[in-house]
């Protein structure tokens, strides 16, 4: 009776537990494991047919197909960078072209010179004359022109739209002048071979700035060029360098002139009296004087060229100089007296012959024609 009770419960308690971990599974697989035979054989592996084999055709027909489905996105995009291209490149032809159309009009019909037009030119080789078969450019007549009109209405406050517009006519065909005689000094130098470096620039600067007549510091110096003809340094340099040019192909083809200059030098040399010679030969207004400059040179002093000071300065009392080239004269001095800052001096000078009269024959072997009327 006891055992019989135990299994009793026992069975009670095992059928309580039994519901709870049915109650814990899923329906699903309970049914499914209610399903399942342990004991029945295992049924037959599905095979499967038909399995399609990796052939390098097979991989070239895939890459094929993916690449179609990309190309619809490529071409779009390839296609519109070429119209991009193409509308790019014909707004900045456009631009160019109205830029180039704006600017002839205001060169060859307005003869416009402010600064907007002045930079275009620096850039694009507009020509305003033609020497031969070099062109000259328009960039050179306007740097002529605009220091000549920055300094009549910066220092004389002259209006060129008023009474000034006859004197303004007046600067432009002067500017067109120089730009064409630049252009034949240039032809006569390379014909004689004649150049000027950048240390001949320099060394003159120095010359002039250490006599003070530029300023005595580079501020002044800067102030001075932008106030008087609104340039700057390099402009002052690009100057000063045509200048030099000039004076160095004069000095070599005015032959006669030098060949004088030589023969006083001889004289002088050999023992001849400096003020009897200046009579002589001089061709300096003082010449009926000996040749006396009639005041003390300083360093600063505006009435005698530059070249000349400095040789001055580095003579002694009764010493005379060689051939100083001065630019638009040949000069030999002798110091009177010297006491370190002033000087007085003789001098026997020798005028050049203006580089126009070795520029008119070649304007007739390289006739001009020019491309603006004023």
């Amino acid at each position: 009776m006891i055992k019989k009770f135990r299994r009793s419960r026992l069975g009670k308690k095992a059928n309580k537990q039994a519901r709870k971990v049915k109650d814990l599974v899923p329906a699903g697989v309970a049914e499914k494991a209610a399903e399942y035979n342990p004991l029945a054989p295992d049924p037959e592996p599905t095979v499967v047919t038909e399995v399609p084999q990796i052939t390098s055709e097979s991989i070239a027909e895939h890459r094929e197909q993916v690449l179609s489905g990309a190309r619809k996105y490529i071409y779009p995009l390839q296609h519109s960078k070429h119209r991009i291209i193409i509308v790019t490149v014909s707004i900045v032809a456009a631009a160019v072209i109205g830029l180039l159309t704006y600017c002839s009009i205001g060169l060859y019909r307005l003869y416009q010179y402010n600064t907007f037009i002045y930079r275009i030119t620096q850039v694009v080789p507009f020509p305003i004359a033609k020497v031969g078969s070099h062109y000259v450019d328009y960039e050179n007549y306007l740097f002529e022109l605009r220091h000549y009109v920055h300094y009549y209405q910066s220092q004389l406050q002259l209006d060129f739209s008023g009474e000034g517009k006859q004197q303004l006519i007046s600067f432009r065909q002067q500017a067109l002048n120089d730009a064409i005689n630049g252009a034949y000094i240039k032809i006569l130098a390379a014909q004689n071979h004649v150049s000027v470096s950048g240390k001949e620039v320099n060394d003159r600067i120095t010359e002039v700035r250490e006599q003070n007549r530029l300023g005595d510091n580079n501020k002044v110096f800067d102030d001075v060029l932008r106030n008087y003809w609104g340039w700057s340094e390099n402009d002052f340099k690009r100057a000063l360098k045509d200048e030099i040019l000039s004076e160095k192909v004069v000095a070599k083809l005015d032959t006669a002139t030098t060949a004088r200059a030589a023969a006083a030098l001889a004289q002088l040399k050999a023992g001849g009296d400096f003020q009897a010679l200046a009579k002589q030969v001089s061709d300096a207004p003082d010449k009926a004087s000996g040749g006396d400059y009639g005041f003390g040179i300083t360093k600063s002093n505006p009435n005698v060229p530059p070249q000349v000071v400095e040789v001055l300065f580095q003579l002694k009392a009764g010493q005379t100089s060689g051939v100083i080239d001065a630019g638009q004269t040949l000069e030999i001095v002798q110091v009177v007296n010297t006491d370190g800052t002033t000087v007085t001096a003789r001098h026997i000078s020798f005028n050049l012959q203006d580089i126009s009269v070795f520029i008119k024959p070649l304007k007739t072997k390289y006739p001009t024609h020019t491309y603006v009327h004023f």
